[in-house]
């Protein structure tokens, strides 16, 4: 068959994906220091890409080389478990986020390890039950007016994957306004503390409130267009409609690596240790919390 560029892109995609979060696993699992609540996150996220990132290789490589119906339904079911987890993942960074600042006193406990098991455990779970819907049946192979835009899924199963899409962006749409709630009102009690609101503290609350909004406007204007296409799309619309906006999807677990982990001085020293060995630096590096935004 022709190689359809969309699905070239799609691939291009996959590899530029599963390189950047490889890259992020190995420094996590070599560094022994990156073992705090935030990094095993942040593992979680960029073992979430980059299975999805593989999964986008895999694709490919059976849509033009075996072509199968069941090894087309087991990638797609590995696909839809692995952009889960991605986006599941993201929540819970969200989640430790607020935590950190909400509870500061009693983030550093066991308490705060066992709350962050108990959410990628829960995540993950629930990601790969996602995942194996398609797979056990929930599909649309035998009865091609059940499909979605999303083929071999089924508009039911697309539908419920895009509501809980919704679900998750609204949460973490109101924690990042409380944590914007709580940022400013910081920098207020310490420009009291001072008598007055200098201007490095203006420029903090100022730089983390855009921050966050960034985080949250590439993750929305990623899934977004996606999600609500799964929603109105028809099946007999034309497919480059689904490829349109299946591929800005893509691209937020390519952001992700650069927003959740190379911004990180602790994942910046340990990346050159890797990757050189003999990285000396009179720099002195400090720990980000997870509040640091």
């Amino acid at each position: 068959a022709a190689l359809n560029p969309w699905d070239v892109m799609l691939c291009v995609s996959g590899t530029a994906i599963a390189c950047e979060n490889a890259l992020v696993v190995a420094i996590i699992c070599y560094s022994p220091a990156l073992r705090t609540p935030m990094f095993v996150l942040v593992g979680s996220l960029a073992t979430a890409d980059l299975l999805a990132g593989l999964g986008l290789i895999l694709n490919f490589v059976f849509q033009y080389v075996i072509r199968s119906e069941t090894v087309s339904l087991l990638t797609v079911g590995f696909l839809v478990a692995s952009f889960a987890a991605s986006v599941s993942s993201l929540l819970a960074i969200t989640v430790d986020r607020y935590l950190s600042l909400y509870n500061a006193l009693t983030y550093y406990s066991e308490r705060t390890v066992l709350c962050i098991h108990t959410m990628l455990a829960g995540a993950w779970g629930v990601s790969l039950c996602l995942g194996l819907l398609p797979v056990l049946g929930w599909n649309c192979l035998h009865d091609r007016a059940a499909c979605s835009v999303v083929r071999p899924l089924t508009k039911s199963n697309v539908t419920l994957l895009s509501a809980s899409f919704f679900l998750i962006f609204l949460i973490m749409l109101h924690l990042y306004i409380e944590i914007c709630k709580i940022v400013c009102r910081h920098a207020h009690q310490i420009a009291l503390q001072q008598h007055f609101l200098t201007a490095s503290h203006y420029v903090a609350t100022k730089k983390g409130v855009s921050t966050l909004a960034i985080i949250l406007g590439t993750f929305g204007a990623s899934w977004l267009p996606f999600a609500i296409y799964c929603v109105v799309g028809d099946p007999d619309y034309p497919s480059v409609y689904t490829y349109a906006t299946l591929l800005p999807a893509t691209y937020n677990s390519m952001i992700n690596p650069i927003i959740y982990a190379y911004r990180n001085q602790e994942i910046q020293r340990s990346m050159w240790v890797l990757l050189c060995g003999c990285f000396q630096s009179k720099v002195s590096f400090r720990s980000r919390s997870p509040s640091d935004v």
